[in-house]
């Protein structure tokens, strides 16, 4: 093994710091957004209309019911018993490719998060909306910095898996979630629809349209942060033409890990105009700046070994002059819709997203340095066996990451003899620029899990400036034909022609490595009705993915392998019991090609390849709506066989992938109390097996069980509609390991947050 020379910058690197540039992000521009009063003041008017109105209204009614009394028979008395709003179920999603697709003729399996259970749930990032479905996992999630996340055993590319209103974001960022209307998850490859991506799936936020509205939330956790956040919206103009609505948050983050504090403010604005009957013009924008110190994440002792009976509070690494880790987030989009007829439309839409981090922190990694290390055989990119690891001071200011997209569309609807064609045609382009600097990571010092904290000196260095590491262009050509055979039978085929041109540097003065690719990526369904509630499909898609990035321990360090390609069957079955409970289920195989550090002679000891497949096998279940009249459900199970084959290394096959549970399930449900008008009681139940912790598959987390409850009141307090919430997350404060994911190449541990509890109460005025 190459040996590293002590007190130098980039000895060992961090797991998602240095290599935080691996994918294709956004461009600077400065928002203001208009000032909140004003549409307060408009939205308050508009609520006094509508009162007035519904009063006129209301007398005209009983007028008119008097009159007809007096004409006709008295009829006795019927009680009508009105169900509860099925708010957690979705019909339609925008993520597989058409507008509004129905969730049961869509081939694909799709979960749809309301904004209603976001409430109930009350979400504040992406974690917490995804363990409403099993077939996601976090994957490198530490606090404080942005998340990472799994889709059937596959880590999402934050270049181009997470989008907004179908247009793609910088994924370094904890998106706000204040103006989203839903969250969509697409499970499996999605290669018409996104272009170059990896083979998990895709996250879709999409945002809250202009309505008349005017909310305020307010709420409160057991830790003691706060946050309040204001809605408001109205339509005006002839015929509602126009539209605005503004949604601003501020939150005091009071983290369950000492020493990580932060705070958040966010804004948007969205703005709507419907021109005539055929045109319409959507804008948006928003910013976020979210400041708090990250925490770094456990490793193994010794490489094989869990840590046990370590603290969930305790910061590692902890040192006076480490300062919070600052995001400055802005995206902006636009679109503008034609309708030519009844059948055909077309659409141009196009969004900018940037982020720039200030990336500071005492970053925990390794044990290189440490005496117990170095003295025995414990690899250096683990914890020692006692608990022994390496401090490092890592200073990346100015990370640069920016993603520019334009999309445009049309679909149309014929016939051909007795054929129905569904079609959708375009074209896109996406460029990421990626800026970043040569960071200072300086080892300071080593200590121990289990000892008390120690003081060292900041490093002297300082980082260079910030300078081009990624400039990527993707070019895509996509059609699409649904073709319906009668009313049993629809045929999908279609593909994708994407053109992918990338330039890179490792270092400022390093020499440039570009790839330029080309592939046509298809995908076929066919769907079978045999009546009309049961919808079953058959599919295969092709997609491409980037090259993962080696990590810092190879002998290839730093450098990209080539694009891959993956390979997805899927089989499934959709059906609506009774109108108001959609039942799924779903069979799948993804493979893909093995990228992994593979253990030779090297002075390193390791060069990072693609050897070998890597193949996931699963079956999905999942439900959502109303079981009875009083209770609303969502359900979802995912079970996973995920192996590697042929990878020349027999240490790293015939046991299940890093980080990927076998079962995964998770359980939501909301009971109307009878008798208490108002009042329902909130239930949820989150399982995973266990899961493996290194490639070797020798160390294992242990699988938990975690129970949420909670509770929503609705009433009205002077004539206006109020809403409390009480959600309790970790309700019996289990322990555990929530996250064993990888991130560049190195294993992280991360435990789950304990006991927590959040009150709200939504004020419409």
């Amino acid at each position: 093994m190459k040996k590293l020379s002590g007190g130098t910058r980039g000895a060992v690197a961090p797991r998602g710091r240095a290599g935080a540039f691996a994918r294709p992000v956004g461009m600077s521009l400065g928002l203001s957004l208009m000032a909140l009063h004003p549409l307060a003041m408009a939205a308050e008017q508009a609520a006094s209309a509508a009162a007035d109105a519904a009063s006129t209204t209301a007398t005209a009614s009983a007028t008119a019911s008097a009159t007809a009394a007096s004409d006709a028979q008295v009829l006795p008395t019927v009680t009508v018993n009105g169900a509860n709003g099925n708010g957690w179920r979705a019909r339609t999603a925008s993520v597989a490719g058409y507008d509004n697709a129905p969730l049961r003729d869509t081939p694909a399996s799709i979960t749809v998060v309301t904004r209603a259970q976001l409430d109930d749930q009350q979400a504040k990032r992406l974690s917490d909306v995804v363990r409403n479905d099993a077939s996601v996992n976090n994957d490198y999630a530490p606090v404080g910095y942005y998340e990472g996340f799994s889709i059937r055993g596959f880590a999402l590319d934050p270049a181009s898996a997470y989008r907004l209103d179908g247009l793609t974001l910088s994924g370094e960022q904890n998106v706000a979630l204040e103006n989203k209307e839903r969250v969509e998850i697409l499970k499996g490859l999605a290669g018409i629809d996104s272009g170059v991506i990896a083979p998990g799936g895709v996250v879709n936020y999409v945002n809250k349209r202009p309505e008349n509205v005017a909310s305020v939330t307010a709420g409160v956790d057991s830790r003691g942060s706060t946050s309040a956040a204001v809605d408001l919206g109205r339509r005006f103009g002839p015929d509602d033409q126009f539209g605005l609505r503004v949604n601003a948050a501020k939150e005091n983050m009071h983290s369950y890990i000492d020493g990580t504090n932060g705070r958040r403010s966010f804004g948007s604005i969205a703005a709507d105009w419907n021109i005539n009957p055929q045109a319409s013009l959507q804008l948006n924008a928003e910013f976020q700046q979210w400041i708090q110190r990250s925490a770094s994440g456990y490793q193994l002792l010794g490489g094989t070994v869990v840590p046990s009976a370590v603290s969930s509070s305790k910061l590692l690494g902890a040192q006076s002059w480490a300062k919070p880790l600052t995001t400055d987030a802005l995206y902006i989009n636009g679109r503008f819709d034609y309708a030519f007829n009844d059948n055909w439309r077309a659409y141009v839409s196009a969004g900018r997203s940037r982020t720039m981090i200030d990336d500071n922190v005492a970053f925990v990694y390794g044990c290189y340095y440490a005496a117990s290390c170095s003295a025995g055989s414990t690899s250096p990119y683990f914890f020692g066996a006692n608990g022994d690891y390496d401090v490092y001071d890592y200073r990346s200011p100015g990370e640069y990451r920016r993603n520019d997209e334009m999309r445009a569309a049309v679909d149309g609807k014929f016939t051909t003899g007795a054929l129905r064609h569904d079609v959708l045609f375009g074209t896109s382009a996406l460029h990421r620029v990626v800026h970043l600097s040569d960071p200072v990571y300086d080892y300071v010092g080593s200590e121990n899990i289990y000892g008390p904290d120690e003081t060292f000196s900041p490093s002297p260095n300082s980082p260079s400036v910030s300078f081009p590491q990624l400039d990527a262009w993707q070019y895509s050509l996509f059609a699409t034909d649904r073709v319906s055979l009668g009313d049993h039978w629809q045929v999908l085929a279609g593909g994708r022609a994407v053109f992918l041109r990338q330039k890179a540097w490792t270092s400022q003065d390093g020499p440039e490595t570009g790839t330029d690719k080309s592939a046509l990526l298809p995908q076929v369904a066919l769907v079978y009705k045999p009546f009309e509630p049961l919808s079953i499909y058959a599919s295969y898609s092709k997609d491409l993915s980037l090259g993962d990035q080696a990590p810092v321990r190879a002998s290839n360090a730093y450098s990209f392998l080539p694009p891959v390609e993956s390979h997805q069957y899927e089989i499934g079955a959709k059906y609506d019991w009774a109108n108001r409970l959609s039942l799924t289920a779903a069979v799948f195989s993804i493979t893909k090609p093995f990228e992994y550090a593979q253990p030779d002679a090297s002075e390193s000891g390791y060069t990072f390849v693609q050897h070998g497949t890597e193949r996931h096998d699963g079956i999905e279940l999942s439900a959502s709506g109303r079981v009875s009249e009083r209770v609303s459900v969502t359900a979802s199970v995912a079970a996973i066989r995920a192996r590697a084959y042929d990878s020349g290394t027999p240490a790293y096959e015939g046991h299940q992938v890093i980080n990927v549970p076998a079962l995964h399930a998770a359980l939501n449900a909301d009971w109307a109390v009878p008798g208490l008008p108002g009042f329902d009681l909130l239930g949820g139940l989150e399982y995973s097996s266990s899961r493996n912790a290194n490639e070797e598959g020798t160390a294992r987390v242990p699988g938990w069980i975690v129970v949420n409850a909670g509770a929503r009141y609705t009433t009205k307090i002077a004539g206006h509609r109020t809403v409390v919430r009480l959600w309790v997350d970790n309700l019996f404060n289990r322990y555990y390991w929530r996250d064993a994911g990888e991130q560049q190449g190195d294993a992280y541990l991360f435990l789950g947050a304990p006991r927590t509890a959040r009150l709200s109460v939504t004020y419409d005025f």
